[in-house]
């Protein structure tokens, strides 16, 4: 069931909270800090249940942050991206334990187990032997994904696939070519007709299929020192929509779908508003129906929420069990792009609903912190996110900082 946080009025009008909050769980009161603005909704299985917003969308303008307004929402953007795939699956024009190798046409294998194939559940679970340590994920127009996802070293030679979790970013380009390659469409068109259309959200990848009134809404993301981080929109479509190699102009006419997933920033780049987050918490809770329509089957959503990784507190020292890095007690289970917290094994720390069980994800990214929860028992659930906060803002009682345990409480009895 919902908790209440009750913010001042006074704390409300001005745009931040200045008080903490009265009947808070955690150990010691915690302030918003006054440059940052947040925006949260609790719902159910029917829409908005209760919501709130603070602080500004837009410095320059004084424009205040609404539930409608789009931002970069980070990693949230892997679980959207897998409705998608999921999408595709039930269409049988993917599998999930299929080598992908076979749809991409070049080798994705870790050189040290060359024998065995990675699959699709496995860039999904993050347990694919692929790393970002070194590696730039963001790979540019004009790079195949290939010359990054294919080179020896961007794999653990320790673990084979399967058998280990690591969160790597590189593993969602790998995906996103991969939706691209059996459709021929690039990823951002692709999730537009197949995710965002149906379920009548005004989202998208990197700002191209937004429409001209959701671009007009763009949440601005701020540096602790004011400079602008990041999508200083100002009513604009950008001039090139994906990173370029240098020399090379931003002609994406001629990119022929499938050779580099990471464009369109499968792994963080979703600009999406509070209320359509709430339209995909909406579906998992209904098990893939919305609106009385039928979007994914029940299955398809279970598959995403079973663990296929659950830390056992060995961090790899027991024999023929998955097992992996939970990163401090952060990452302790996860199925298909789906968190599920809190995972009671010592050495975890990931409680960030103070005893909620939730499952969905979180996202970090340009001073951002977010989050969609679901609890599929209780058919309840909370999104969120908070902007400005810098790289590195205050502890949380779990892993999880402050400000995500602040939102995260913001639900009622």
């Amino acid at each position: 069931m919902y908790r209440v946080l009750l913010l001042s009025t006074a704390a409300l009008i001005a745009g931040c909270a200045t008080n903490p909050v009265p009947d808070s769980p955690r150990e010691t009161a915690y302030t918003v800090p006054d440059d940052v603005s947040y925006a949260w909704a609790t719902f159910d299985k029917d829409g908005i249940v209760n919501s709130d917003t603070s602080g500004l969308a837009d410095r320059r303008t004084g424009r205040a942050l609404t539930l409608d307004d789009p931002v970069r929402i980070a990693s949230i953007s892997k679980l959207v991206l897998t409705l998608g795939v999921m999408k595709l699956v039930e269409q049988g024009q993917l599998d999930l334990d299929q080598d992908v190798s076979e749809i991409l046409g070049w080798d994705v294998r870790n050189p040290k187990f060359p024998d065995t194939p990675i699959t699709l559940r496995h860039l999904l679970s993050h347990t694919s032997s692929l790393m970002d340590d070194g590696v730039n994920y963001g790979v540019r127009l004009g790079v195949p994904l290939q010359d990054v996802a294919g080179a020896p070293d961007v794999y653990d030679p320790h673990h084979a696939p399967g058998t280990y979790f690591q969160y790597a970013n590189l593993n969602f380009p790998v995906v996103a070519s991969i939706m691209e390659r059996v459709t021929g469409e690039r990823m951002d068109t692709l999730m537009q007709r197949l995710v965002f259309e149906p379920l009548s959200m005004d989202a998208c990848f990197n700002w191209t299929t937004c429409s001209d009134d959701t671009i007009s809404k763009a949440v601005v993301l701020y540096k602790l020192n004011g400079q602008v981080y990041l999508d200083d929109r100002r009513g604009n479509r950008p001039d090139c929509p994906v990173r370029v190699k240098a020399g090379l102009a931003c002609n994406l006419n001629d990119y022929v779908p499938g050779e580099n997933g990471a464009l369109f920033s499968p792994q963080g780049g979703l600009r999406i508003s509070i209320r359509d987050l709430t339209t995909v918490g909406e579906l998992l809770l209904n098990e893939g129906q919305i609106d009385g329509e039928r979007f994914l089957e029940a299955q398809s959503i279970r598959e995403m929420q079973t663990p296929q990784w659950i830390y056992d507190g060995t961090n790899g020292n027991t024999s023929g069990e998955t097992v992996g890095e939970q990163d401090n007690g952060f990452y302790c289970t996860y199925g298909l792009a789906t968190q599920i917290v809190p995972t009671h094994t010592p050495g975890c720390a990931d409680d960030v609903g103070k005893g909620e069980s939730w499952s969905g994800h979180a996202g970090d990214a340009y001073g951002l912190r977010s989050g969609l929860w679901v609890d599929m028992d209780q058919g309840t659930g909370i999104t969120y996110f908070a902007i400005n906060n810098g790289d590195a803002p205050q502890k949380g009682d779990s892993y999880y900082r402050a400000i995500e345990e602040y939102l995260a409480a913001n639900h009622e009895d």
